[in-house]
Formats: structure tokens, C-alpha cells, sequence
């Protein structure tokens, strides 16, 4: 057994703490001034150091295809951050896997895995940011039997060093080699779920883990997709030990809960106002309506260290589920506040979690 796997077999209980961007590029609400993509990525790779130095565990990177955001080629720059880190795992969040390639997705990660020691992870979703179906030439009509079909075809790669393949929606593979394989026996591969019940049961038949994005409302509404994922997994014969979950929700944490709310809610409400605004609504979020999103029984983690730690646990007696990551710089906020939320999430947030939970930090 390789070491990546005796690693990640001693961590199955418990949960890991990390967090993730997609880096936005969005003017900040205070200065009026926005940074350029060449800093938003070297600011990416320096916040994924130092929650490598803090000792998180997980950095994710999303994907967008548009010039509001600095990330476009996710593995390009995780493959910037392994070279800067040594411990963190690192992973895409999400891959629009409906309009990529999964055998490039798979040489891509498992190239990766091989530069970072065998911590590559895909999380592969549909997408809730479509920009990248006509710019990849693929049909919208098509959105979800793309899918389907890329996510079969992915895990099959995963699985084998050859195979042979046929789908409706590209050409068949033969008997074909697929290089380079893993530093990990396989890739972790993950199932993003936004608030379907379909794609958890999907999640769930395939034997993926699974992510749920609760990025707002009471979070106990998502009970019923960890049901179904597991119900489904158990009847599709998977080992329900095996059946990860993830949560991923936006948040921020600061010493005390009125200098978080303070701190965050420009910039929240400026990212929340920019996607309304380019979806072709306008609408706008108070105060009032943000202390709301933030209270202990909604998706939104905003707060001191002890608040995160209570929703955290409160979502675990819920869900089980064995990781949490936090996307915290959004809006345009500056990367100084990004670093002091790392290492209060590192410093006062992660180690109690993993004592409650009884994660083995390695």
C-alpha cells in the first residue's frame, strides 16, 4: 500500500478542515479599485502556502471562463501551488466536466498527483456558470447527457490503465492506453451537488463522494440529499464507509463576530450584487438581510471562531459528513483579510473540530 493511501485510510474518521476560491476579479467596494489577474493568481498561490504552512487540509481551486475571474486552467494552477506546498491536499472545485475532455481532465490530475506526492483530487460538477459550453463547442441542450456520459467515462479512466469505451456523444476509445496513472492507487473524485436530489442519488450509484455547495438558507434542508446519496449507494453495493461527504459554503471568520459581520458583509454583498447584475437582475443585499443569511441555523459561515466551530459540529450531527472547506475571498476583499481568516480558521477553528471529530491530522 502506497503511502498517500495509508494516509488517507487513518483519516476517514472526523473532518478536515480547508477552504477554496474561485478567484473572482471583482473591483473592491471600498477602494473602488480592482487587482489585476496577475496578482488575483500570485495572491491564490501564496493563500494555498500559507494554509499549507497553518496546516489546513484541503486547498481547492475553481473554474470559470469568463474575465471576472483570474482562473480559467485550474490544473495549471494547482500545479503553481504544489510546487509551493507539501502536505495540503489540493483539488478542483468544481470542473465543469460537461464541456471538458475527461480523458485530458484525467492526465491533467493524475500529472498532479505525480508533482504534489499524491495529493490530486477532482470534484466534478455540471456547473452553475454555463459560459464554458459554447466556448468549448458543446451544446446547452445537451447539459445533462454530457454529464452522465463524462463522469461514466471519467471513473473508468480512473480505474484502468486501458480501456475501451463507447458513448453517443464522442468518439469511442479502443482499447487505448491512458497515461500518465496516479501517484494514489486513484483519484479522489468527487461529485458536486448543488440542491438536487437526482444528483445526489447519481453521486450516490456511482460510488463518488459527494460535495454539497450550501451557500445559503437553512442547511438543514440538505438532510434529504445525504439520505438519498447513501440510500443509493447501499443499494448500488457500495462499502457506505467509502461514501464521503463534503460541505462547501462561503465564509469568514475574525476575532469576534461583530468585526467579522463588519468586515465581510461589503464585500459579500458586492459579490452577491456583481453576479445579479451579469445574470441581468439587480438586486441588492442589506445589512438586515445578511445578519439573517449568517444566523446558526443557515449556510453561511460568517462569525468568531466559536460560532464556526458550533455550526460546524451542528452540520456534522446532521450530515457525517467528513470535510469542510469555506471560500472566504470573495467580493474584491483584500488578501490581508484572506490571510488573517486562514490562520484563525488553521489556528483556532481546525484543531478543536478535529478533537470533536476525531480527525487524525497528518
Amino acid at each position: 500500500m502506497k503511502k498517500s493511501d495509508v494516509q488517507r485510510n487513518k483519516s476517514q474518521a472526523g473532518i478536515e478542515i480547508g477552504v477554496y476560491t474561485f478567484g473572482d476579479v471583482i473591483q473592491d467596494p471600498l477602494t473602488r479599485r480592482a487587482i489585476s489577474p496577475k496578482q488575483r493568481l500570485e495572491e491564490i498561490v501564496a493563500a494555498a502556502k500559507l494554509a499549507d504552512e497553518a496546516g489546513l487540509d484541503v486547498f481547492g481551486v475553481g473554474e470559470h471562463h469568463r474575465l471576472d475571474f483570474a482562473v480559467s486552467a485550474t490544473p495549471v494552477v494547482l500545479g503553481a501551488i504544489a510546487s509551493v506546498t507539501k502536505q495540503i491536499r489540493l483539488t478542483s472545485a468544481t470542473t465543469v466536466l460537461g464541456s471538458s475532455d475527461p480523458v485530458l481532465v484525467f492526465e491533467d490530475y493524475a500529472t498532479l498527483d505525480l508533482l504534489s506526492n499524491g495529493r490530486a483530487e477532482i470534484i466534478a460538477g455540471r456547473g452553475a456558470f454555463v459560459e464554458s459550453f459554447p466556448l468549448f463547442g458543446y451544446d446547452q441542450a445537451d447539459y445533462e447527457k454530457l454529464f452522465s456520459e463524462k463522469i461514466d467515462l471519467l471513473l473508468q479512466l480512473n480505474a484502468k490503465e486501458r480501456i475501451t469505451w463507447n458513448g453517443s456523444l464522442r468518439k469511442p476509445l479502443v482499447d487505448v492506453e491512458i497515461a500518465p496513472r496516479p501517484a494514489q492507487q486513484a483519484l479522489p473524485i468527487w461529485v458536486g451537488v448543488g440542491g438536487t436530489q437526482e444528483s445526489a442519488i447519481r453521486a450516490g450509484r456511482l460510488g463518488t463522494n459527494m460535495a454539497m455547495a450550501i451557500l445559503g438558507g437553512e442547511f438543514a434542508r440538505f438532510k434529504p440529499l445525504v439520505e438519498v446519496y447513501r440510500e443509493a449507494g447501499s443499494r448500488a453495493g457500495h462499502d457506505q464507509e467509502k461514501l464521503q461527504i463534503a460541505v462547501t459554503s462561503h465564509g469568514y471568520i475574525a476575532k469576534t463576530s461583530q468585526q467579522a459581520m463588519d468586515e465581510f458583509y461589503p464585500y459579500y454583498a458586492n459579490y452577491y450584487k456583481h453576479f445579479m447584475r451579469r445574470s441581468g437582475r439587480d438586486s441588492n443585499i442589506t445589512f438586515g438581510d445578511f445578519e439573517q443569511l449568517v444566523g446558526p441555523d443557515q449556510g453561511l459561515f460568517v462569525g468568531s471562531p466559536q460560532q464556526i466551530i458550533e455550526k460546524i459540529l451542528r452540520q456534522h450531527e446532521l450530515f457525517g459528513h467528513k470535510r469542510f472547506i469555506a471560500q472566504i475571498d470573495i467580493g474584491g476583499l483584500p488578501y490581508s483579510k484572506v490571510a488573517a481568516a486562514i490562520e484563525l480558521l488553521a489556528a483556532e477553528v481546525a484543531p478543536v473540530i478535529r478533537k470533536e471529530t476525531g480527525y487524525i491530522h497528518q
